[in-house]
């Protein structure tokens, strides 16, 4: 194989730029954002009522009395954007359960995490009431013009009515095309052997 052959999508490809494709696919497939924001709040909120901050021999312990709270929250919001991500048919459910989880984070969680675990997880779960799965665009039918139609000359003795004695309607445009309204009277076709017309 040659330099200049191009790459078979699927076959000669290199894996990881299989696997960033079929990723790419899996993720435009469901809510993968709100479920991440949604985690990305469960984090924060969970592990903050828990986490001992040392500032050089002095132990800053950051827990509260709702410590199982916290904890219970912030698994709930994991859980939640995980199943975002698989289940993406409770989306509206998870989104609104996520909302009210990060409300309630608040007074039981050192401000939800500090803010930082409340803002994700309510990000998250309006993204996630918010989302539509989306179609596949439909093509849309390519109408022809209209093919004019010549008007041609009748004699005297002929008719263009058809058969039905119906005497056929010509368009303004249908008449435009098959006479040519040539005002300088030169024209044959308009009747006026040199005659100017008036209007």
């Amino acid at each position: 194989m040659s330099a200049e052959t191009p790459a078979v999508p699927g076959r000669d490809e290199h894996y990881l730029r299989v696997a960033k494709r079929k990723f790419r696919g899996w993720r435009g497939d469901r809510p993968f954002w709100a479920g991440l924001f949604v985690i990305l709040g469960g984090i924060p909120i969970a592990y903050f009522p828990y986490a001992n901050l040392q500032i050089g021999h002095l132990t800053l312990a950051m827990a509260t009395t709702a410590g199982a709270g916290s904890l219970i929250i912030g698994v709930l919001l994991v859980v939640l954007g995980i199943s975002l991500w698989f289940q993406k048919h409770v989306r509206t459910f998870a989104g609104v359960a996520a909302i009210l989880l990060a409300l309630v984070s608040i007074p039981v969680s050192n401000l939800g995490g500090f803010l930082i675990g409340f803002l994700f997880a309510l990000v998250g779960g309006a993204m996630a009431v918010a989302w539509v799965p989306g179609e596949a665009p439909q093509a849309q039918p390519v109408q022809a013009a209209p093919e004019a139609q010549p008007v041609t000359e009748t004699g005297a003795g002929e008719s263009d009515a058809p058969q039905g004695g119906a005497a056929p309607t010509l368009s303004k445009d249908a008449h435009d095309f098959g006479e040519p309204n040539d005002l300088s009277g030169t024209s044959p076709a308009n009747g006026a052997n040199g005659r100017h017309s008036a209007g």
